[in-house]
């Protein structure tokens, strides 16, 4: 199989082209290398250097080619307003684009990344009243060291469950409504184009090329960097707050999963999946186990630092269900949080 990846060169589009390659596909590589993601790094070699808002650029690219995979991406919080034009520009006019380009060249499979993020909460449940949709969990409860959630009924903490692919979705950052907006492009396109494509929902994504210091770094990365400077990780809240580590080689084996369930896929089809280790993991736990492995010269003697601290905007639980990619792609992760995350603690990393 032909394959076009874009975003080839970031962090999980590295690993999607080499799981892609020893699976014997053939990759056409383009990345614009953002500053943000890459600095002033060259296009590694083989790498086309195009960015997805050419229509001329990537259309000269897709003769011959069986599918698309879209990985390039702007990525991060997205907290400011002044994010928003980039987010629309890069994710979701690239998107447009590519999708527009893919037509005229009559190619018709795409795998798409998506994100936890559409989903915005988690899902809740009250032991008496069943599933529970909170408000925003306010200022004040947050400064007074409340961070759970309460059932509206009776005022109990909620507690966690899995997240399916059929949730409510409740984007909350410019980033997550960028991540939405590409998933309904894309199942426009299937419509209009006769097409069939999937979307993958990203959760939280770690591993060996995981960059250092950029709005790409994830809670792991930036726990990781403290125990190399010989400090405590700083855990948010009470450090209960629950969620899914998914390993960056996992990702990459269900981007090829999809790619083959796609292919074989009758037009007009499209679906999306939780990527997720299906092995949920407190917050405060992942800066323990990061810590764990640093050796006895590092940080394993280094205890988190829970400081009680918040950031607004913040979910308190999401987790998600792994049973459809299961079902339907075949896709299970390999590597569970307890064995990934003390590997990650001397993984390499980009600057």
């Amino acid at each position: 199989m032909k394959v076009l990846l874009t975003g080839s060169a970031g962090f999980i589009g590295a690993a999607v082209a080499e799981a892609l390659e020893a699976d014997g596909d053939e990759v056409v590589r383009v990345d614009w290398m953002l500053d943000m993601a890459h600095g002033e790094a060259r296009p590694p070699a083989g790498t086309h250097h195009v960015d997805v808002r050419d229509a001329d650029a990537v259309s000269a690219l897709l003769d011959g080619v069986d599918a698309v995979c879209h990985q390039a991406a702007v990525v991060g919080a997205g907290v400011k307003v002044a994010d928003l034009p980039a987010y629309a520009s890069h994710n979701d006019y690239g998107t447009a684009v590519l999708l527009a380009a893919m037509h005229e060249a009559r190619v018709d499979r795409m795998v798409l990344a998506s994100s936890m993020v559409v989903y915005g909460e988690g899902r809740y449940t009250c032991p008496e009243h069943g599933d529970q949709a909170p408000g925003p969990r306010t200022v004040a409860a947050l400064e007074s060291g409340d961070f759970d959630n309460h059932c509206p009924v009776c005022g109990v903490p909620l507690g966690w469950a899995l997240v399916d692919e059929d949730a409510r979705l409740d984007p909350r950052s410019s980033y997550a409504a960028s991540k939405l907006a590409q998933e309904h492009y894309t199942s426009a396109w299937v419509r209009q184009a006769d097409a069939a494509a999937v979307a993958l929902r990203y959760h939280n994504v770690y591993g060996p090329g995981m960059p250092r210091d950029t709005p790409y770094s994830g809670v792991a990365a930036m726990f990781r960097s403290s125990l190399e400077r010989g400090e405590a990780p700083k855990v948010y809240e009470d450090g209960a707050q629950m969620r899914d580590f998914v390993h960056v080689s996992d990702v990459a084996q269900a981007n090829v999963a999809a790619l083959r369930a796609v292919v074989a896929a009758p037009t007009g089809h499209y679906a999306a999946y939780n990527v997720a280790s299906g092995r949920p993991v407190g917050i405060k736990q992942v800066a323990e186990l990061v810590a764990t492995g640093t050796g006895a010269d590092g940080g394993a003697e280094i205890a988190p630092e829970v400081t009680g601290g918040f950031r607004l905007g913040d979910v308190r639980h999401i987790v998600a269900s792994p049973e459809r990619a299961r079902a339907e792609l075949g896709f299970a992760a390999a590597i569970a949080p307890e064995e990934g995350l003390p590997a990650f603690a001397t993984a390499p990393l980009r600057a």
